[in-house]
């Protein structure tokens, strides 16, 4: 396990440094995603849902305030067509995520890791304990898309990837989406205690998972 956790280490760093570049020029900033989606909605909601279905996307690449968007498209689309964008958004990711790591994952993970026993032995860990770190990825930052290109690089089967992220999905998307479609700038409480409890909640999954599975790290 210890050669899976040095990966997810390196790949983390990777998306760390993108995210500081992206900080320091401003690129994707919550401020700046506020923006965009206000300004979206003057267009249309089919404009709006586009924009918040894009901007999960980019998460694959450069770290966005997930939280953030999919409670504002419930804000600003109601809770159905905010969750439709917000799920439409992150199973577009997921998939995306996979394929890449299915199609460059292998070169990629010669990079990290240079001796090949070391790689079988990652691709090992990942296919005993993958399907519940993708379903427990949102706990930590980064991770959802981490899990998402190491399921296509250790070669995951598709159908056991794909349901196990709508699990990691669905109760998320569900959740911060109908916090803000009630939520209102007067009055954010709902929104902000529910991603008190998401995170709470999540976080207790993956410390139990850990613990676990304590004797494999």
């Amino acid at each position: 396990m210890q050669h899976l956790i040095k990966v997810i280490l390196k790949m983390a760093l990777i998306f760390i440094v993108i995210f500081i570049i992206a900080k320091v020029t401003g690129v994707l900033s919550v401020d700046q995603v506020k923006s965009w989606l206000i300004a979206a909605k003057k267009l249309s909601p089919a404009y709006m849902s586009s924009i918040v279905i894009l901007l999960l996307i980019t998460d694959l690449m450069v770290t966005v305030p997930t939280m953030t968007i999919i409670g504002l498209a419930g804000y600003f689309l109601g809770f159905s067509y905010g969750l439709l964008a917000s799920m439409a958004g992150l199973m577009a990711a997921g998939i995306i995520g996979y394929e890449l790591g299915a199609l460059f994952g292998q070169r990629f993970l010669s990079l990290l890791l240079k001796n090949k026993k070391q790689q079988d032995q990652a691709k090992s860990s990942f296919a005993r304990h993958g399907s519940m770190m993708i379903i427990l990825a949102r706990a930590v930052p980064m991770l959802p898309e981490i899990s998402a290109y190491l399921a296509g690089m250790t070669k995951m089967p598709f159908r056991k990837f794909i349901v196990a992220w709508f699990l990691n999905t669905l109760p998320y998307s569900l959740l911060i989406s109908y916090a803000g479609s009630i939520s209102s700038v007067d009055d954010p409480q709902p929104a902000f205690y529910t991603a008190i409890g998401i995170s709470t909640t999540l976080w207790i999954g993956w410390f139990l998972f850990n613990k676990r599975h304590r004797a494999a790290f």
